[in-house]
């Protein structure tokens, strides 16, 4: 039996996943999380084969929630399901360490499949995501992608400089570089362009 963590805000949703999952014969969902954090900490304490997280969560995102996960647990197999699938979103779950990628929309007996997959030590992605990734013509460099994606939380440019490790200075110039790739006329209005090109 594959153990099984599956984590996702929407109650329905999770125990519906839940319900068909424990039918296949083949996995066991050992805990269940609402949230992100949640999430984290059931990782550490029921130690499943397979973490399977939504990206959108309260507290901490999927992704977040990814890196969190493995950095404990190097190795750990993980799925991430989202509604979106953004190749901005493919490459940070792929930098994170995610094995599987998949479109909430996916049939359970596929998301039974990946799970099985990954917990064999493989990777996933699902095709029309894959697909997105290859004709993706983002401008913006990773580190200009990280701070951008800071800045839609609402740090400030300090605040972004503590969480990358950089100097605020450098993170200024990220920023600057991401507004003129973007057109934007401020780094808010930067980032909610790239939000809306799926960039991240």
């Amino acid at each position: 039996m594959i153990r099984v963590l599956l984590a996702d805000d929407e109650t329905l949703l999770r125990t519906a996943l839940v319900s068909l999952l424990g039918l296949s014969g083949r996995i066991e969902v050992v805990a269940q999380a609402a949230d992100g954090l949640e999430a984290v900490a059931l990782a550490g304490i029921r130690t499943p084969d397979v973490v399977v997280l939504d990206l959108e969560m309260p507290g901490i995102d999927g992704i977040e929630a990814a890196r969190r996960v493995i950095a404990a647990r190097p190795g750990q197999a993980v799925v991430l399901l989202t509604r979106h699938g953004r190749a901005g979103v493919l490459r940070q779950a792929l930098a994170a360490g995610v094995r599987g990628f998949l479109l909430k929309s996916v049939d359970p007996a596929e998301l039974e499949r990946v799970i099985i997959h990954v917990h064999g030590g493989r990777r996933w992605i699902d095709a029309e995501v894959s697909a997105a990734a290859m004709t993706d013509d983002c401008p913006l460099t990773d580190r200009e992608l990280d701070a951008l994606r800071l800045t839609t939380e609402g740090l400030t440019v300090r605040e972004i400089s503590a969480r990358l490790h950089l100097a605020t200075g450098t993170v200024r110039n990220y920023l600057s570089s991401a507004m003129q790739k973007t057109g934007g006329s401020s780094r808010h209005v930067a980032a909610r362009k790239a939000k809306e090109r799926g960039w991240i």
